[in-house]
């Protein structure tokens, strides 16, 4: 079957992959859509995340909709064609950080479309049953995709613990900065302060709740009159942004690191955070929240549809690539479609 592979630095080709076979231990799917992820971006612009460097071709993509195409369906109570969400990540469920509840933590973390590991770029995929979750009827195949990182702004909520009427800055608004946004409204924050230097993703953040949105953190002192807000959601690609969390959180506030910064390195000039005695949390993937998104999406808390803003073929892939590391034509977030357009 057909796949897009990367092979190096803004280097996506189409290859072939092994069809995985129907009425095994795990369930055959039809990949629907992909959506080019800011970890995809990484791999294509640097050639890797951190320590884990791009070493032979693999196929990425962990944000997918997949349909059931599987003769055991029925075994597990799902009906042929159904679209269902896909948890990417397959922790052990055996070593010490997964008993202690944070399976996000595995320390035998096997994880689609991170290499080495086949991602969605593909026609088909297959998934054992404990990683698919059946979604709410009307649920779109744009939605479900991006139930992944919405589940990643989730997470970093959890670990957020927003407190009624907190004021609240999100530091990049790309799809997760977007997803914090909407979450933080749900969650009654008060004034929700949006950066970001790109005017179509600040625009997109006053429609789906920022209060203001500016190109520079320092915007959020003059919002604030120099006091700062109660919560920093950092969600960016920039290397300054743990400093600049530093400079906009009051006295005893929170930041959330849920970035990835260009290159793997944060700015680690700590005056402010050690003198504001802020608390900073990172963000690592996310735990056992997929059943939260999907009630999210069903209660229409978020808007989910108006991120996937740009379509593309399989073929098509390492246009979508490039869109995405470039940025414009207003993109948000590009969506592959391998099995062609659904609706």
């Amino acid at each position: 079957m057909r796949a897009a592979y990367i092979h190096g630095i803004r280097d996506v080709r189409m290859g072939e992959l092994p069809e995985p076979e129907a009425g095994g231990q795990e369930l055959k799917l039809k990949v629907s859509v992909v959506g080019v992820c800011g970890s995809d971006v990484h791999y294509y612009v640097e050639g890797g995340i951190g320590l884990d460097r791009l070493k032979d071709p693999f196929v990425p993509g962990h944000e997918f909709a997949a349909r059931i195409c599987d003769e055991a369906a029925a075994e597990y109570g799902y009906a042929q064609g159904q679209l269902v969400a896909v948890d990417p990540a397959r922790p052990c469920g055996k070593c010490v950080r997964c008993h202690g509840g944070h399976p996000n933590l595995c320390m035998n973390m096997v994880f689609r479309g991170g290499t080495p590991n086949s991602g969605a770029l593909t026609e088909y995929v297959s998934a054992p049953p404990s990683a698919i979750f059946p979604v709410a009827e009307g649920t779109t195949p744009v939605e479900v995709a991006m139930m992944e990182p919405l589940g990643i702004a989730v997470h970093a909520v959890g670990l957020a613990k927003i407190r009624l009427m907190e004021n609240i800055a999100v530091l990049g608004c790309g799809p997760i900065g977007l997803c914090l946004i909407q979450l933080a409204r749900a969650s009654g924050a008060d004034n929700i302060f949006a950066v970001d230097p790109l005017p179509h993703r600040r625009e997109a953040a006053l429609k789906m709740g920022a209060d203001k949105a500016g190109p520079s953190y320092e915007s959020v002192a003059e919002w604030t009159d120099g006091y700062g807000v109660d919560l920093v959601l950092e969600a960016t690609n920039d290397g300054n942004a743990y400093e600049q969390s530093g400079e906009i959180i009051r006295l005893g506030g929170r930041v959330i690191l849920a970035g990835i910064p260009d290159g793997g390195h944060y700015g680690l000039e700590s005056f402010q955070l050690r003198r504001k005695g802020a608390t900073v949390k990172r963000v690592r993937r996310m735990g056992h929240v997929y059943p939260t998104c999907i009630n999210l999406v069903a209660r229409g808390l978020v808007d989910l549809e108006a991120i996937g803003t740009h379509r593309f073929s399989l073929e098509e892939t390492n246009a979508a690539f490039e869109l995405q590391a470039e940025r414009t034509d207003g993109v948000l977030k590009a969506m592959v479609w391998p099995n062609g357009f659904e609706g």
